[in-house]
């Protein structure tokens, strides 16, 4: 092991992979971490059976003598029992997203996965590293990297933030670099549905039935592509279906009439338990329906749109959808019966069927 001088640390060449660690000959805990891209400081000592580092700074900013003496005054500070406020080094991002994932208030299991796959696409090569060797400017370019899908980088990096500030509870962390980012603008796609007589057209037109209910159920209810693909039918029940966990992270009820029953009743029978199956799936329920010319959630948004224009407030709107109350009152107080929602509910699927007959 050699002594970490300035020389040293400057000479020593980046890791080809992972992360090379040299310790001091002379002041024992003093630690440097070199990677791909950055040497980093660190004091790191074993009590009690546990790991416990601590930060020094990042090597050019922190030269090797104000490193030695930082070193020196934890092992000073340990040796009177101030040690005990070290806290362990940052943690790497896959451990940091695993914990994140760990949450028992997260959301949905779509969530997760989507979090996960995120990471895993985009930033698979950063996973094993400890976040405090992510710096500002390689979210920046990688961000910037990613620019012919602005929506995935900016959805990527967002994630990325939530990870590092859950993390950062814990950890002793810089603030989130992100900060450096230069967030794309997005706008929302609101297309919908206009011509319903055309939508209606093409729906039948579809050979498989159970892709035509799919996208009837879509269009009827609301539902998120996922919550419709996945749904059971001991979740289906005469008076409403009930969704186990959402987007939001609750369950959620929904009033259903005739017309749903009407769309699903054809499919009793072919799987005792998804709505929609599917033999050459993996999961065993549908999984890529035969596309449309709308999006899925296009079908969302005619839900929402056409409730609105028949006269339904936008508040008993968000209800069926289940969107969060905007309003204090709305989110802690008002919790509308399925009895009090389902005359919306007759109302929107009234007018949607007029709008598709009326071609």
């Amino acid at each position: 092991m050699p002594k970490l001088t300035e020389t040293f640390a400057r000479k020593t060449p980046f890791a080809t992979a992972g992360t090379a660690k040299h310790w001091d000959t002379e002041i024992k805990g003093l630690v440097l971490f070199v990677g791909k891209r950055s040497k980093t400081w660190y004091f790191q000592k074993d009590r009690s059976g546990k790991t416990k580092r601590t930060l020094i700074g990042r090597y050019p900013i922190i030269s090797a003598d104000a490193a030695r003496q930082t070193a020196m005054g934890l092992a000073l500070d340990m040796s009177r029992g101030a040690g005990k406020v070290i806290q362990a080094g940052a943690p790497t991002l896959e451990a940091a997203m695993k914990a994140y994932l760990a949450r028992p208030k997260l959301r949905s299991d779509e969530h997760k996965n989507d979090i996960e796959g995120q990471f895993r696409k985009h930033l698979k090569d950063w996973l094993r590293l400890p976040l405090d060797e992510i710096t500002k400017a390689m979210v920046a370019a990688r961000h910037a990297g990613m620019a012919e899908v602005p929506s995935a980088a900016n959805h990527a990096f967002r994630r990325f933030r939530a990870v590092w500030n859950h993390a950062r509870r814990t950890h002793d962390l810089p603030e989130c670099p992100t900060m450096a980012i230069e967030w794309y603008e997005e706008r929302p796609d609101g297309r919908t549905i206009e011509d319903l007589a055309a939508w209606g057209r093409a729906v039948d037109a579809l050979p498989n039935p159970i892709h035509v209910a799919y996208y009837r159920l879509l269009l009827f209810t609301g539902l998120r592509k996922s919550e419709a693909l996945a749904l059971e039918w001991k979740h289906v029940h005469p008076d409403r279906i009930h969704l186990p966990m959402t987007k939001n992270g609750r369950s959620f009820d929904l009033p259903v009439v005739d017309i749903h029953h009407a769309i699903l009743e054809p499919l009793r029978g072919l799987s005792s338990q998804w709505v929609f199956p599917s033999p050459k799936s993996p999961k065993g329920h549908l999984t890529s329906p035969q596309p449309l010319a709308w999006s899925p959630h296009a079908h969302r948004r005619t839900f929402a749109t056409v409730a609105m224009e028949a006269g339904i407030l936008e508040e008993i709107v968000g209800r069926l959808l289940n969107h969060t109350p905007l309003s204090i009152t709305g989110q802690r107080y008002a919790k509308p019966s399925l009895d009090a929602l389902r005359p919306a509910m007759q109302v929107a699927c009234d007018e949607l069927s007029r709008r598709i007959a009326s071609g």
